[in-house]
Parts: structure tokens; C-alpha cells; sequence
């Protein structure tokens, strides 16, 4: 740093409204997309807000630290990706995007998730993994329609309980968590932390779904034999 000149704190590339435009785009099946993947910024562009009837945006791989809470004016948007950034919390206002299908925040810098996220009744797909979350708030088991919900590499001791009110939860994805199971008090705790993907049997083929009852008979007489 020169003698005498005061340091800036970094906040990464500016992107104009002219410049977000140019990275507009139409999905294949017609949906509007604002790709700004890529673009080393540390804030969200405030110009993005003119460009409020997107129906996706994609913000992942960049320098952001914090969400604004003008995210709320994208009333259309169904899909917003936000991973491989430097999150640390998710501002309530996210609770605005109604009509949001797929929210992903894999690879941030996550330790908490507001309860309000529980509100985003047509969420179908949520990805958490790869952030520092210990557990997930109980109002999240009211995403009725969830499918898909990422949660690996985080903290996670147990399975959130909240899991099991979604109803139609198809697949789970708890790989490398320091998952502890109690057996019995005198038995201690087995550790579980490369994996453990849940799916409904119904996402499974027959051959699969024959390999996976095997495996669950050997482990439930491990189990018996060692409470015994």
C-alpha cells in the first residue's frame, strides 16, 4: 500500500445495467435468465433491481458476502442460485420470493438458516451442503412440497427431525456429517461421516431396492447382535 493513501476494502468487479443486460437470456423452455456467475463482484449489482421480472438468477462463483434485501422485488423468480460465494446469513426478506422452485446455497460460509425459509410453499429442490450448519430450524419440515434437499459437508450430529414432515421428500443427501446414532447407553455412539444419501424407495429400481433390503437385514442383526 503507498505511504499516505488510505485502503479500500475490495468489493470486486461493477457491473452495469447495460452489462447485467447483455447476460440476459432465454432458457430453453422460455424462461427468462440472468446469468452473473462468474463475475468477481462482492455486492449484488443494485441495476439488477430495473430487471425485477427475471425468472432466473444465477449469482453463484463470486465474491458476495450478503444478500440485499431488494432480492424481494424478484416476485417472479423461480430459481436462484447463490452457491460457491461467501455467505454468512440469508437476509427474511428472501420469504418474498413465493414462487421461488430451486434455491441453491451449497459452498458458503452458512451457520444458521432463517426460520422464514419454511415459507416458500413451492420450493421443490433446497441445497445446503457445504456450509457450517449444525442443524436446520423446525419450521423448514413446512416445505410440503420439497423433493430434494442437499445437506453434506456441514456439521450435522443428527438428522434434523424437521426431514420427516415432508411428505414428499424423495432424496437427502448427508454425506461427510458427524452423524451420531445412540444405540443403547451401554453400547455408546457409532460415528457415520462419508455417507448417507436417504431416498424413498420408490426412486429406486428393483435391483437396488433388493441390494438395499439386504443390506439393511445384515445391518439390523449387526444391530441385534450387539444390543444382545
Amino acid at each position: 500500500m503507498a505511504k499516505g493513501k488510505k485502503g479500500k476494502k475490495s468489493t470486486g468487479k461493477t457491473i452495469t445495467l447495460k452489462m447485467a443486460q447483455n447476460y440476459m437470456g432465454l432458457t430453453l423452455d422460455g424462461k427468462r435468465r440472468l446469468d452473473l456467475s462468474f463475475k468477481e463482484f462482492a455486492t449484488v449489482p443494485k441495476c439488477i433491481q430495473k430487471l425485477w421480472e427475471i425468472d432466473e438468477l444465477d449469482l453463484s462463483r463470486n465474491l458476495i458476502r450478503k444478500i440485499p434485501d431488494f432480492i424481494d422485488k424478484f416476485i417472479n423468480m423461480s430459481v436462484l442460485d447463490l452457491h460457491s460465494n461467501y455467505l454468512e446469513a440469508l437476509p427474511v426478506t428472501i420469504v418474498h420470493l413465493q414462487n421461488l422452485l430451486v434455491l441453491n446455497l451449497c459452498n458458503n460460509r452458512l451457520t444458521s438458516v432463517p426460520s422464514e425459509l419454511g415459507l416458500l410453499k413451492k420450493l421443490h429442490t433446497l441445497n445446503l451442503g457445504l456450509n457450517l450448519l449444525e442443524d436446520l430450524p423446525s419450521s423448514i419440515g413446512a416445505l410440503k412440497e420439497l423433493r430434494h434437499i442437499g445437506l453434506s459437508d456441514n456439521r450435522f450430529t443428527r438428522i434434523p427431525p424437521c426431514l420427516s414432515r415432508m411428505n414428499k421428500l424423495e432424496k437427502v443427501n448427508l454425506d461427510r456429517n458427524p452423524i451420531l446414532t445412540e444405540l443403547t447407553p451401554s453400547h455408546g455412539l457409532i460415528m457415520t461421516t462419508e455417507r448417507l444419501y436417504l431416498v424413498t424407495e420408490s426412486c429406486l429400481c428393483d435391483t437396488c431396492l433388493n441390494m438395499c433390503q439386504t443390506e439393511r437385514r445384515k445391518m439390523d442383526d449387526v444391530v441385534k447382535s450387539k444390543i444382545t
